[in-house]
C-alpha cells in the first residue's frame, strides 16, 4: 500500500487536497471517504489505509478547504470539538457535494481503476454520503450516523444505486423521532438498507475515541465491506 496527498481541481475553480491510499493489488475499485466534522485527521487517514488494505483505491478530500485548508481536529479535546462545530456552521453543503463530485472522475480515471466508485462517510460525511446517493452517479454509498437526513427525505426518490445507513440508537445528534422519520421515509425503497445499533452513541466507529464501541464498529465494518464487495467488486 502507498499513500500520498494529491490535488483535485474544484468544479467551481480553485483546487483542494485529498489524501490518497492506494493498494498494491490491481485492478481496483474506488472509494470516496468523506470526513467527519473533524477534518481529514489521523482517524480518517487510518480508515482510508484500512480500506486500501482491503483492496480499494481511497481518496479523502479536504472539504473544509474554502474555510481553512488542512484542518485536523481531535474529538477528545473540548476546544477542538468546539472548533469543529464552528466549521460545520460555516460549511456550505452544496459546495461540499460539488467537491465530492469532482473526486469521482479522479478515481474512475485512475490507472488500473475498474471505473467503479462508491462513497463511505461518517457524521457530516454520513449526511454527504446520503447526498452522494441522491445527487451523483456513485455506484454504492454508505452513511455512518449521518445527520439531518430526516430533513432531506424529499430527495430519496432520486436514489438509483444501493445505499446503507448505519444508525446509532442513542445518537445525540439524530433524535429518536428523526430516526423514526428516516426509517418510515425510506422503508419502501428497495435500494436502501438501514442498520440500527443498540446502546451506542454517535461516533461508535471512531477508533481511539471515547465514543468507540468495538462490537458495533466491527459489525458495521463487516457489513460495509460485504456491501462494497457486492456492488463495487
Amino acid at each position: 500500500m502507498t499513500t500520498q496527498n494529491v490535488t483535485i481541481p474544484a468544479l467551481s475553480g480553485g483546487s483542494f487536497s485529498a489524501y490518497l491510499a492506494a493498494p498494491s493489488t490491481q485492478p481496483r475499485a474506488g472509494i470516496v471517504l468523506i470526513q467527519e466534522v473533524l477534518g481529514v485527521n489521523n482517524n480518517m487517514r487510518q480508515t482510508a489505509d484500512d480500506y486500501a488494505k482491503a483492496g480499494y483505491l481511497v481518496l479523502v478530500p479536504d472539504l473544509y478547504w474554502r474555510l481553512e485548508p488542512g484542518v485536523e481536529l481531535d474529538p477528545e479535546d473540548e476546544n477542538q470539538w468546539a472548533k469543529a462545530f464552528e466549521l460545520l456552521g460555516a460549511f456550505d453543503v452544496d459546495s461540499g457535494i460539488e467537491d465530492l463530485k469532482a473526486t469521482l472522475p479522479v478515481l474512475r480515471q485512475y490507472p488500473s481503476s475498474t471505473g467503479k466508485v462508491g462513497s463511505v462517510g461518517f457524521c457530516l460525511g454520513g449526511k454527504l454520503a446520503y447526498f452522494m446517493a441522491t445527487r451523483t452517479d456513485a455506484d454504492a454509498n454508505v452513511s455512518y450516523y449521518g445527520v439531518d437526513i430526516d430533513k432531506n427525505l424529499a430527495e430519496a426518490t432520486k436514489i438509483q444505486k444501493p445505499l446503507i445507513l448505519h444508525m446509532s440508537e442513542n445518537d445525540e445528534y439524530v433524535s429518536p423521532s428523526a430516526q423514526a422519520t428516516i426509517q418510515q421515509g425510506l422503508k419502501d425503497n428497495p435500494l436502501v438498507t438501514i442498520y440500527r445499533y443498540e446502546g451506542v452513541s454517535h461516533g461508535f466507529s471512531r477508533v481511539g475515541s471515547s465514543a468507540y464501541r468495538k462490537e458495533a464498529a466491527e459489525l458495521a465494518g463487516d457489513r460495509t465491506l460485504a456491501f462494497l464487495k457486492q456492488h463495487l467488486g
